[in-house]
């Protein structure tokens, strides 16, 4: 069975991301998805990344934050809230990130997610990033919500491409741990519209969710097109 899952932040319970997290699940579980969620306010994540995360430490002088990450998962040390979470995402096909946009990127409790869940070692290291890294052969989709209209975004729009200004969350993160990732999904203008336009959103979403295996990929580096220092081959082949 496809497992997905779902990581959710928002400061109201009954918010519209609320409602865009359960046609979410719902939208899944119709077509066979086996899903988990997440929600972050209610379980009061620690977005705060810090020493207190290791029960013990590789190195007590100094912190170097990734690898104590690794040397706490290799002796399960780790915290356990953060190891619950490495455990659903390890296990899911698919993540589903569902959050209102807070100033073109995430609420702080899902960047402090990502900071302390996204282990090194685990996730990524070295090499093993983009097409190698160690999500690679499973999915990732953003799901979000925001004030703006919906034409106040694009390369000639005032404040130009969403999808470029989450480039630190949809490549940056999902991209550079080895996730395909899928098209965001954005829901405009949600705080100032009629509850039918709302509706109508959440119906939107739940299709596209029911139809997510063939969505469109966004592009994303491949190591293949780089040598072992990241630098680019066909740079290499120009000069000489």
């Amino acid at each position: 069975m496809k497992r997905a899952h779902i990581v959710y932040v928002h400061p109201e319970p009954n918010s519209f991301v609320a409602s865009m997290r359960d046609f979410t699940t719902e939208a899944l579980e119709k077509h066979g998805w086996q899903t988990s969620v997440t929600d972050l306010t209610e379980i009061n994540f620690n977005a705060v990344a810090s020493a207190a995360d290791f029960g013990t430490r590789s190195r007590s002088d100094y912190l170097v934050y990734p690898l104590e990450q690794r040397s706490a998962w290799e002796n399960k040390t780790i915290d356990p809230q953060i190891a619950a979470e490495v455990e659903a995402v390890r296990s899911a096909d698919l993540l589903v990130l569902v959050f209102p946009i807070f100033w073109y990127s995430v609420p702080a409790q899902l960047k402090g997610w990502i900071d302390r869940v996204f282990l090194s070692g685990v996730f990524y290291g070295g090499t093993r990033v983009y097409d190698r890294g160690g999500m690679r052969g499973k999915h990732a989709m953003v799901v979000s919500s925001l004030g703006g209209r919906d034409y106040m975004f694009g390369p000639n729009s005032i404040h130009g491409d969403l999808k470029s200004m989450l480039k630190h969350l949809l490549q940056g993160t999902l991209g550079y741990v080895g996730y395909s990732v899928y098209e965001p999904f954005f829901a405009y203008h949600v705080p100032y519209v009629e509850s039918t336009e709302r509706t109508s959103m959440l119906m939107k979403l739940f299709y596209e969710i029911e139809n997510i295996e063939s969505r469109a990929i966004l592009p994303m580096p491949s190591l293949d097109d780089f040598d072992a220092e990241f630098r680019p081959k066909a740079a290499q082949i120009s000069s000489t």
